[in-house]
């Protein structure tokens, strides 16, 4: 009944996150692609552009999407979602089993290899997971594996995972891209942030910092060998450049495309728009660590000034508006959620700011180059001016805003979740619960009731109890206004319609294996 049951709970939803691509073509020489792919010797290659370099290749060390583009090509994980039923299904794992609430036994498939002719084995797996956990390494989304009490090795193709209690998102845990599995030899011996090391499809073959990272096909792939040859992430950090060089062909795809790049997109020729309903988020957070922001008076001020229908209205497609911070595709809504949250309401926020005198105080809006962020950041200024706030915009690279976030160097700050898991439990806990300040709870928010009932929903094993408390938590978030929900995503890719079998799920994450480009 319990492993029925977590099979169920545990289905994923949609694969998000957000970052693209972009500049100047001129500094970008023409690849393969479209019609011209493979036109001299048969060679099957892709490229595609973001606007931001990967902060680093290791699953353990980084948490952000670029890197995750990268990651998902050079590694594996023991589980992964059907990217059309969001469904979690075993993929280094044959089978596996919970033999009780808190202990679970995988049996992984046998002859994985990583890239460096190593097995990926049982110890493999025991270091990849022990590396995420260990408190000097800070791994950046241990949060994961936190309810991990221990991992065994019960022989070689044999792992044993005991949590301290019952652990509900244990799978979609385990197939989430930052629980990919390392070659314990590389990592001690040299740097994977650098000079990555999987088993996945692609194996690494060049970084040019800023500039594009080159991947070959692994010949010894587990599941057979891909169809490309190669796979080229461009950095180009205007949208505009990245998005002529779709339609010109030298680049086959664009992810996460900006919403007002949607529309010239949608008329290219040879060129197709797929957008689907994902799992992520983006939303305004205010560092509760620093007045006034840590005042609620104040933070309904702020939610009370933005107005979101106006600022969804520009995505063309590319989000929508709810007021649930969990998202729809997203274990644990409820669409009574929709009424939370405090409305746009410009004289509410005004008579707010004079009663409580928030004018006087200079705000500092941090904002990351990319995408979505910047049209959030102007029309979310504009607004809280109109409001009567002082707010100046600090616009930086994105490497250097998730260090600047997760160190909680700003006031208030547009920041972007993937719900890669999409489950809420795993939504809330990284993102607001008090143990992960300094890591992904970028609001920096510390609150022992709701620290308390985030646990209890992650620990539950029934169903209905953890959509009720999801519910419940949900609802105390947004009445505490600890997040302003701007949008949750639609997922957007464009693409030449050479390129065949590209799949990119709600939550953003996509794997190339089985894409290939027609002659």
């Amino acid at each position: 009944m319990i492993l029925k049951f977590l099979r169920n709970a545990l289905l994923a939803v949609v694969v998000s996150l957000f970052i693209t691509a972009c500049s100047d073509d001129s500094d970008v020489e023409p690849e393969a692609s479209g019609d011209d792919a493979g036109a001299d010797s048969g060679s099957q290659e892709i490229a595609f552009a973001t606007s931001s370099d990967a902060v680093g290749l290791s699953p353990i060390d980084t948490n952000d999407s670029v890197s995750a583009y990268m990651l998902e090509q050079l590694y594996d994980t023991l589980f992964v979602h059907n990217p059309e039923t969001m469904e979690i299904e075993p993929h280094l794992v044959d089978t596996y089993e919970a033999l009780d609430d808190t202990t679970w036994e995988f049996k992984l498939k046998e002859d994985v290899l990583f890239h460096d002719g190593t097995p990926l084995n049982a110890e493999a797996v025991k270091y990849t997971f022990e590396q995420l956990l260990d408190e000097e390494r800070a791994a950046p989304r241990a949060s994961l594996l936190e309810p991990v009490e221990s991992i065994e090795v019960e022989d070689e193709y044999t792992v044993v995972i005991n949590t301290k209690e019952p652990y509900g998102p244990l799978l979609a845990a385990l197939s989430h891209v930052n629980a990919s599995i390392v070659s314990p030899e590389a990592d001690e011996s040299g740097d994977i942030m650098t000079e990555p090391v999987g088993s996945g499809p692609f194996k690494f073959d060049s970084w040019a910092s800023s500039d594009n990272i080159v991947l070959t096909k692994n010949e010894d792939y587990f599941k057979g060998v891909p169809e490309l040859d190669k796979v080229t992430m461009h950095v180009i950090p205007e949208y505009a450049s990245a998005v002529g060089m779709l339609e010109t062909g030298q680049v086959d795809f664009l992810p996460n495309i900006p919403s007002e790049h949607i529309p010239r997109i949608e008329e290219m020729e040879e060129t197709e728009l797929d957008l689907t309903p994902g799992t992520g988020i983006n939303y305004l957070a205010l560092n509760m660590e620093k007045e006034p922001f840590n005042n609620l008076e104040f933070r309904k001020a702020v939610s009370h000034a933005i107005d979101r229908d106006e600022y969804v209205e520009q995505l063309n497609g590319a989000g929508i508006k709810n007021n649930s911070i969990i998202g729809p595709e997203v274990f644990g809504y409820d669409e009574s959620a929709q009424e939370f949250d405090y409305d746009y309401d410009m004289e509410e926020s005004q008579k707010l700011i004079e009663e409580n005198g928030f004018d006087e105080t200079p705000i500092t809006l941090l904002v990351a180059n990319e995408g979505h962020f910047v049209l959030m950041s102007e029309i979310v200024q504009a607004q809280l001016m109109e409001a009567g706030f002082d707010v100046n915009i600090e616009m930086m690279e994105w490497g250097a805003f998730l260090e600047e976030a997760a160190a909680g160097n700003y006031e208030m700050a547009f920041v972007s979740w993937a719900n890669s898991t999409a489950d809420g439990s795993e939504l809330f806990y990284p993102n607001l619960h008090s143990d992960n300040i300094d890591a992904t709870n970028r609001a920096r928010y510390n609150n022992e009731a709701f620290d308390t009932l985030v646990e209890q929903s992650r620990t539950t094993i029934d169903q209905d109890e953890r959509l009720d408390l999801l519910h419940e938590i949900n609802e105390f978030a947004t009445n505490d206004a600890v997040w302003v929900p701007m949008h949750h995503t639609n997922v957007s890719v464009g693409y030449h319609e050479s390129v065949n079998n590209l799949r990119i799920s709600p939550n953003t994450s996509f794997s190339l294996y089985e894409v290939s480009i027609d002659e």
